[in-house]
């Protein structure tokens, strides 16, 4: 698939303004737990290079990657526009997925054909990684290859746990049932009836994860300049030029890996869907409360429901701490309506409260919002929007491994690689045109309020 839609039927024109950024709420909790990061270096004056790759989240950060395995003798700069970690690369719940994970079905699943081939997909973006975690000299706590757990509190949410498992066993993917009494021993609540634990999911520690890949790509000399926001972006010569606050940065190649900020740089007006979803996290836990807590030292759960409740335990650095996640809005304006994150936050109280009745008093510390980015038919906005610019958006509610796979794939679209992947990944259709933003508003509000209802004890 190529071509990336601008303003109407035409492209956008011969030079971009980037009028608006993205606004996320709250702190991004996995990074505020860490120790401060070395201060940022901004871009400064005017530079050139051989390629540019603007955005230093998953996309980014593994678009440079493969660009310095293909090219590497080549000149290679990220700009970030916040701190790396700091945006939605930070803001997520940590899960790294092989299965197939289609948040707009009722339990992941998709057709035996796709699911097999996105299986692939997932897992050789979960391979890229676990090299740049070797490389890098990443600890288990950053990238943890131990599996997930498919979490059902509800007999609906049973069903669909039943449901997926038959699918998995049907493309010969194992999973593992889970009662009640073995959820309790892992969790140490009695709050869900059952559960699908599935081995090949990777737990990451998302800010401590992108730290270390951005300091493992700066050892192999790619410049990553953080702070530094693209306000415009024209092409002449044959030369695309970036500008920021600060300087500028001059390339024949860009990778544009922005996911819905791509809407801000005029590109695929009208097929990306904006949402935002929120997470909190605990204060660390005492020692006491970790005895009355009980279960196992670190696990992880998706809800059986889609729209239901993620919740995690965590052991690292930062102590020991819960974090849930749920509530989804729709958010066209890339930002946040203030009047509705107290609401969502005591969704987060409730659903706490609800799970672990032993931990009455363990307050949320961290409360915050990210953005993901959807598209009708759950594609990728990809390809090669410009000559010389690479579109690696739209993430589809999977930054973590989707957006790894997307950076890998437009570096080797860019450096023209030819590989089978490579062309069974572009041999997707694009993302389709949307209703007008009024009726797109109104429909998929009430489909995401509609499925939060149904998921019930699961949310």
């Amino acid at each position: 698939m190529t071509g990336g839609p601008g303003g109407g039927d035409g492209g956008p024109g011969p030079r971009i303004d980037v009028r608006k950024r993205p606004c996320d709420p709250g702190p991004a909790a996995w990074n505020a737990i860490l120790p401060p990061q070395v201060p940022p270096v901004s871009l400064e004056n005017a530079r050139k290079a051989d390629w540019l790759v603007i955005g230093g989240g998953f996309a980014g950060l593994s678009a440079a990657r493969r660009l310095r395995q293909l090219r590497p003798d080549d000149r290679i700069v990220v700009l970030e526009a916040r701190r790396i970690a700091e945006g939605p690369a930070g803001r997520n719940s940590g899960f790294m997925i092989d299965l197939p994970h289609d948040l707009a079905s009722d339990d992941y699943g998709g057709t035996v054909d796709t699911d097999r081939r996105e299986i692939g997909w997932n897992r050789a973006a979960i391979g890229f990684a676990a090299d740049m975690v070797a490389d890098y000299g990443l600890t288990r706590e950053a990238f943890d290859p131990c599996g997930k757990i498919n979490a059902a509190a509800t007999e609906r949410g049973l069903a669909h746990a039943r449901h997926y498992a038959a699918h998995l066993g049907r493309i010969g993917e194992p999973s593992e049932t889970m009662d009640a009494g073995a959820m309790r021993a892992v969790t140490g609540t009695e709050y869900y009836l059952g559960g699908l634990r599935t081995p090949g999911a990777v737990l990451l520690q998302p800010a401590l994860y992108m730290r270390g890949v951005a300091a493992g790509l700066g050892r192999e000399g790619i410049a990553i300049r953080e702070n530094s926001p693209v306000t415009g972006l024209a092409r002449e010569g044959g030369v695309w030029c970036a500008t920021t606050p600060g300087g500028s940065v001059s390339a024949p190649g860009v990778i544009l890996a922005v996911n819905g900020q791509a809407n801000g740089f005029g590109f695929w007006k009208r097929r990306l869907i904006h949402v935002h979803t929120y997470g909190a996290m605990t204060r660390a836990l005492t020692a006491a409360e970790v005895a009355r807590l009980g279960g196992a030292p670190r696990w992880a759960l998706t809800p059986a429901d889609p729209m239901g409740t993620t919740v995690r335990r965590i052991d690292g650095t930062g102590g020991v701490r819960i974090v849930v996640r749920n509530r989804f809005t729709l958010d066209g304006s890339l930002g946040v309506n203030g009047n509705r994150l107290a609401r969502v936050y005591r969704d987060h109280d409730r659903a706490f409260a609800a799970r672990f009745p032993m931990l009455e008093g363990v307050g949320m510390e961290y409360r915050w919002g990210g953005a993901l980015c959807l598209s009708r038919n759950n594609v990728p906005a990809f390809g090669e929007l410009e000559p010389g610019l690479f579109s690696a958006v739209c993430q589809n509610g999977l930054g973590t491994v989707k957006g790894t796979l997307s950076g890998m794939m437009a570096a080797e679209l860019a450096c023209d690689t030819g590989s089978n992947m490579l062309a069974d990944f572009r041999d997707q259709p694009a993302p389709r045109l949307l209703p007008p933003d009024l009726l797109t508003r109104i429909g998929a509000t009430a489909r995401i309020r509609w499925q939060e209802w149904r998921a019930g004890r699961d949310r």
